[in-house]
């Protein structure tokens, strides 16, 4: 489950269209909670609209979707899928289950698809260890994972009792990575440093030499000019 085939799904395209679209949804990846308070009323910022905010106060209004043993589900499989490494934290430190949780509410299509894989889970797990999910031992729980985290291996086409875990987890799959890289935690993992200012000197004096043109020493002085802030 290596992060970066995770982030080779986003640059092919893997990952479905709607789990993308959820990445760029209405919630503050910054601030994500599952047990935000109702009155908390989200404020208007620079990329968000009133609009937008009033439509995050209502979702929040209505309190989580996932159970408690749910969400400790969904923690445990987000981390399995994007653990913490040397570069940045896990996918749960990047607010993941939270996300989870809004996006639900915000596309009520993947409401039965997530609760009922969380249950598939418990399931099998139950029937292979004889307890639930989040009690298993990490080897038990990577062993199920395992069954079902690689759809085009043979023993997935044979075994189509398989097929409802595969789904899910493909589901699962693609929010904990939309989430992540939508957080500020993923973004930092990404390296991904954004439009940045830059210092321009002005145009070269090989150019100015060939057009028989100069600055003038105000143009100098206001415009092409930068104190160097390295010294």
């Amino acid at each position: 489950m290596d992060r970066r085939q995770s982030l080779k799904l986003i640059a092919t395209g893997a990952i479905a269209s709607g789990a993308l679209v959820a990445g760029c949804a209405t919630d503050d990846k910054k601030d994500k909670k599952v047990d935000t308070p109702a009155a908390d009323k989200p404020e208007f910022t620079t990329d968000r609209s009133p609009e937008e905010a009033e439509f995050e106060r209502a979702l929040r209004a209505k309190g989580a979707f996932f159970s408690p043993h749910e969400m400790a589900t969904i923690t445990v499989l987000a981390d399995i899928i994007i653990p913490r490494d040397n570069v940045s934290g896990s996918a749960s430190e990047a607010g993941v289950p939270a996300f989870m949780d809004f996006i639900v509410q915000d596309m009520p299509q993947h409401q039965t698809p997530m609760r009922g894989g969380l249950r598939w889970m418990d399931t099998q797990s139950i029937k292979r260890f004889g307890k639930n999910f989040v009690e298993c031992t990490p080897a038990e729980r990577i062993t199920l994972v395992d069954l079902i985290a690689y759809p085009e291996r043979e023993h997935v086409k044979k075994d189509k009792k398989l097929a409802p875990g595969v789904a899910f987890f493909s589901l699962m799959r693609n929010l904990t990575v939309t989430g992540f890289y939508t957080s500020e935690i993923g973004v930092k993992d990404l390296g991904y440093a954004g439009n940045r200012p830059n210092q321009w000197n002005g145009v070269p004096a090989d150019v100015l030499q060939q057009y028989n043109v100069s600055y003038t020493e105000k143009e100098i002085k206001e415009c092409v000019q930068f104190t160097d802030n390295n010294g």
